[in-house]
């Protein structure tokens, strides 16, 4: 039975996993030893590092991404290990990203996914009997799961046979028993009252003779007799179940320890259990991001203190193929998991969450207790508070409050969400995140606002856009907002002229003097960005980040700018690049492309992952072709067409419900209707070895 406040139940168990990979992100190399960190850091009591902007690494990439396979393959049926195997080849670029690549037979997802590449179906792909014990038992099979037991509250055999399932693509042995045993503590904390119950909902579904039931029940016998010292526990732990015992890059059964630990020893209290997790060493990430996601759930919003809360804002960047499905709202994704979990147990969603879920379209309304969607003001002088609060509002939930103060003339603070990202917004490189933008020229922007202004010259309100190429704010017409109303601002976003926008919102002024400033509250009670995109792309004003040129994502292939285009040579069978909305059903995308070698030189629409679009364009000498590639090329149709090397031809694909049309120099060469993908990403691919030049994008997606 769904719970009442399944949401928001969600949102905590998300916050509580994203609070938890944070904190243990910086002290996660192995040479930050229990010691080390104890020494440098102490006690923890709060984060050790700031960040710019938090960049996902595996242990939220699998959550996000590996449940995707109830979308796209188990719809109207159960879950199969394949599913998940098939979501591991559709949205993770090959060497890059999702996960850690260390090398075939090292890194235990690397290991698998070269076999799901082979033809190693899952669970054979992370069997023992291909793998071998120690790869088979590393740390993945419990850190991708957390998902798996939010879709399932309550319910922990559900859970854990569903989370069995997806880890099975990549692990065996005590790595399925991590996953299950993970999955059902997730689920069993939506009801349960106290640790212990937790933490026997996991062991009732995993063999009691198991080296990870074991490992459990032992660290409950040390905690029983010495329930006061953490540190105590840790030594124990390390000296009877450590790495030198259990070996490989990072096995699971002393991480697993250190889960139970850190559950027993924070007896409850959220903040206090991912911090031991994190102070314990291994894998610091992996292991608080585990336990943040079963104390969230059991401790609720309320429960995570606000220290550990605000820097997290909302929102993470992740790593898959999809630039677009990389930037990761945490309300949003709340809500679609929620969805799914109605789904998947049998049950009628309401109605009020079906309005709220917008797939495609940026939709705010700041619905969920302490929810900012990831807005943020750029002067903590003059604006010194953005918070969540249910003074105003327009849904009788929740607004974003700002509170300005002592505003004058001259002085201007900005409301801002980030629709795209750039490399100079984080600290680090890790996980390659890449992006593609959010809100692009010629959507609607929408934004209700009320003001509560307490004294001061009335306060204007200017949308705008940023140009991430000049960093030129586009400023669109003001609006001065009457007090004590509720009014609609709404605008068109402004071209942009091939740049990327990566700033969207509004700028506060007053024209107040000194002697009577500014002061006072605006609440923003709904957010909403929708309607058809129309926008080009000019590489002279892209740039080469994270391994991949914006706003594109590459899989495969080397990709350039030269010339003031988008250079690739194709150095395998295969490479491809995608951007735009993954939700856009209608597409129309026109590109110049020079074919230089090879025969094979194509626009993707309709890119719902690597594995799965369609691609128009020159096929073999002499021959253009339509093509639907699903876990493997299909020719659907083809014609002739003298196409050569060196040459620059003006291609537009249009993609009109199940109509495509391919026009290359004006002419219609190729049409041909299928109904397999409705929507999706845009890009270019090639099918075998070659080299082209792209440039002078134009892109239409609705």
């Amino acid at each position: 039975m769904i719970p009442n406040n399944y949401v928001e139940t969600i949102y905590a168990g998300f916050l509580g996993m994203n609070v938890g990979i944070r904190l243990g992100a910086p002290i996660e190399p192995i040479v930050w030893t229990h010691d080390h960190i104890q020494q440098v850091y102490g006690d923890i009591r709060t984060y050790v590092k700031d960040y710019k902007t938090f960049s996902a690494d595996d242990d939220a990439n699998g959550p996000v991404f590996f449940v995707r396979a109830l979308y796209d393959d188990a719809v109207n049926r159960e879950l199969e290990p394949d599913d998940v195997g098939k979501a591991w080849l559709n949205y993770a670029r090959e060497g890059i990203g999702m996960f850690w690549w260390g090398g075939e037979n090292i890194s235990t997802e690397h290991t698998a996914y070269l076999n799901l590449q082979k033809g190693i179906a899952a669970p054979r792909s992370g069997s023992i009997k291909v793998n071998g014990l120690e790869l088979a038992e590393q740390i993945g099979g419990q850190i991708f799961i957390d998902s798996w037991g939010l879709l399932f509250p309550g319910n922990v055999e559900k859970a854990a046979d569903y989370a069995e399932k997806a880890a099975s693509v990549s692990h065996d042995g005590n790595g399925l028993y991590g996953a299950r045993f993970m999955a059902a503590c997730i689920a069993k904390a939506f009801e349960a009252s106290s640790v212990d119950e937790v933490i026997a909902a996991g062991l009732s579904v995993i063999p009691g003779d198991s080296t990870y039931a074991r490992v459990v029940q032992a660290v409950m016998d040390f905690h029983r007799n010495h329930p006061d010292d953490f540190r105590a526990c840790w030594h124990y732990l390390d000296a009877n179940w450590g790495y030198d015992k259990y070996t490989g890059v990072c096995h699971i059964i002393p991480n697993a320890g250190v889960c139970v630990l850190a559950m027993l020893y924070g007896a409850g209290d959220f903040a206090r259990t991912v911090e031991i997790a994190s102070m314990c060493g291994w894998d610091t990430d992996c292991n608080a991001g585990n336990v943040g996601t079963i104390l969230g759930v059991m401790a609720g919003l309320d429960g995570i203190p606000a220290h550990y809360r605000k820097p997290i804002n909302d929102f993470i960047v992740a790593s898959s193929v999809s630039g677009y499905l990389n930037l990761v709202d945490f309300p949003t994704f709340s809500k679609e998991l929620a969805l799914l979990g109605y789904r998947v147990n049998g049950e009628e969603a309401p109605e009020d969450l079906l309005r709220r879920v917008k797939p495609g379209e940026l939709y705010f309304d700041f619905d969920l207790p302490g929810s900012t969607h990831g807005f943020r003001t750029s002067n903590s002088f003059k604006t010194p508070v953005i918070r969540h609060s249910k003074q105003h509002t327009v849904n009788s939930r929740g607004s974003l409050e700002v509170v300005f103060d002592r505003m004058v003339m001259g002085d201007s603070s900005k409301l801002y969400f980030k629709p795209f990202y750039r490399r100079e917004d984080f600290n680090d490189e890790k996980y390659k995140p890449v992006f593609a933008p959010l809100v692009c020229a010629g959507q609607q922007v929408k934004g209700q606002f009320y003001l509560d202004q307490w004294e001061g010259e009335p306060l204007t309100l200017t949308p705008y856009v940023r140009n991430s190429h000049t960093k030129e704010e586009i400023k669109l017409t003001p609006v001065m907002p009457a007090n004590g109303q509720w009014l609609e601002i709404a605008f068109t976003v402004p071209d942009t002229e091939g740049a990327v926008i990566d700033e969207v919102g509004w700028i506060l002024e007053s024209d107040s003097p000194l002697t009577d400033r500014a002061i006072g509250s605006l609440f923003l009670g709904r957010f909403h960005v929708t309607g058809a995109a129309n926008y080009s792309i000019d590489f002279a004003k892209q740039y080469k980040e994270f391994g991949s040129v914006t706003p594109f994502s590459q899989h495969r292939g080397k990709w350039e700018l030269k010339d003031g285009a988008l250079h690739c040579v194709s150095d395998t069978a295969d490479c491809s690049a995608y951007s735009g909305n993954y939700y856009a059903e209608q597409a129309v995308v026109e590109a110049t492309i020079k074919p230089i070698a090879g025969s094979s030189h194509c626009i993707i629409v309709r890119a719902q992952g690597i594995m799965r679009h369609y691609l128009a364009g020159f096929d073999g000498e002499g021959t253009v072709s339509f093509i639907r590639q699903d876990f493997g090329p299909v020719r659907l149709i083809s014609a002739a067409y003298d196409w050569r090397h060196g040459e620059e031809y003006r291609m537009k694909l249009v993609a009109d419900k199940d109509r495509f049309t391919l026009f290359i120099n004006g002419a219609n060469v190729l049409e041909c209707r299928d109904a397999a993908f409705t929507k999706g990403m845009f890009g270019f691919g090639s099918l075998e070895r070659g080299e082209n030049e792209i440039r002078d994008v134009l892109v239409h997606l609705d």
